[in-house]
This record gives structure tokens, sequence and C-alpha cells, in this order.
């Protein structure tokens, strides 16, 4: 089912929580995201091969290993990124995106838009990360 949203529609709390609307809206965000990150990955390899095809002298070798790395390691936080999007969206499709997956409760449009990708409610990812401070997870 398409749902066709007004130019500029944000959700709001006066609306039913996570109606076709407010679905709508998240699925388009994290599309746009997705395909944002795809696009840089794809730019950092490419970037990454024309400057292995260069071959810079020995003196540079050092500050090109250096920036590779760093491009990797973005790349690879994209990849994550990008697998947590698909996970989002997959919560959408079986009826669980904007809840909490340890407390079944609403995560609220406003963490949702400033984090679309999350699983849990502020309370949860506070006591997740309590316990992931003293070792407990």
């Amino acid at each position: 089912m398409t749902v066709e949203l007004p130019e500029g529609y944000v959700p709001s709390e006066d609306e039913e929580y996570m109606c076709d609307e407010h679905l709508e809206y998240f699925r388009q965000k994290l599309l746009v995201w997705r395909s944002e990150l795809q696009r840089e990955a794809d730019q950092t390899l490419g970037r990454m091969k024309e400057e292995k095809e260069r071959e810079p002298d020995i003196v540079d070798q050092g500050s090109a290993e250096t920036d590779s790395a760093l491009e990797l390691r973005t790349r690879d936080r994209a990849r994550k990124l990008i697998k947590k999007i698909d996970q989002a969206l997959r919560r959408m499709t079986e009826g669980d995106y904007g809840f909490c997956e340890e407390t079944g409760e609403e995560i609220g449009l406003k963490r949702l838009m400033a984090r679309p990708i999350a699983t849990m409610c502020i309370e949860a990812q506070e006591r997740h990360e309590r316990m992931e401070k003293i070792g407990l997870r």
C-alpha cells in the first residue's frame, strides 16, 4: 500500500502512532539515507581504485595508506548503518517499527526523527548502555 504524503509532511503527536503516514514518512527517510550512504560508499571505492592506479612514490605511500585505512573505517561504518536501515525497513513490513524491541512500548516520534533506526525506547536504551558499561552484556 502506497501512501501519498503532502509536501513538507512531518509526523505529529496528534496522529495515531505509527499510522500509515508515519510509516511512509520514515520509510522514505530511511530509503533516502540508505541511498546516500550507498552513493558515498561507491564514490569511496572509485577514489580508492583511482589512487591505487596512480602508484604514489615512496614518500606518499604512508599518507596514502593512512587515508585508505580511514576510508575503509568510514565505509565499514556506512555498511553497518545500511544493515540497520535494512533491519528497520524489515520491521516496518513486520509491523514492529517504532516499538521498543525490549519492552514493546512506543519508541516515540522525537527519538525516531533523530534516529530512525532506533530499536529501543530511551529508558531501555539507557538501561542497555548502563549494563554494557558495567560489563553485563
